[in-house]
């Protein structure tokens, strides 16, 4: 599981240094692709693979499934990281995600997000508010 909140520098080859305490169970490999929020998912090669099982069982009729599939995959990029730990994220994901130097990298339970440090900064302002009252809903029965 991923935890935690790690404020990375991206270099000038496009290159993030994983957290050291993510690394073990990134070190087989990684898939990086789009996430929502304009924010881009890192997966461990297994956990992807799990994902992507799960959308080829949708019915290819399901519009909504073939929407996001196609960008899910398209986007995706797969990669070990090197012996420091590092992986590069590719033009096209650092665009979509508007990366600058300045990132912040996230434990998100089964994979990782890379934010870029202000939109990270802008959602959490916008999100905080609402933090409190949506636990009912996403949490059957509360804490």
């Amino acid at each position: 599981m991923f935890l935690g909140t790690h404020t990375p520098r991206l270099d000038d080859k496009g290159r993030l240094i994983l957290p050291a305490k993510f690394r073990d169970e990134l070190a087989g490999g990684v898939v990086i692709t789009k996430g929502q929020e304009r924010c881009l998912y890192v997966f461990p090669m297994l956990e992807f693979q799990r994902i992507a099982g799960q959308l080829r069982e949708q019915p290819m009729t399901h519009k909504a499934a073939r929407a996001y599939s196609r960008v899910f995959f398209a986007s995706a990029h797969d990669e070990v990281p090197d012996k420091q730990g590092r992986v590069t994220i590719p033009v096209h994901l650092r665009e979509y995600a508007a990366l600058t130097r300045e990132l912040v990298v996230i434990g998100a339970s089964s994979r990782v997000e890379i934010w870029d440090r202000q939109a990270w900064e802008t959602y959490l302002a916008e999100s905080e508010d609402d933090f409190a009252d949506i636990e009912q809903g996403v949490l059957p029965g509360g804490l």
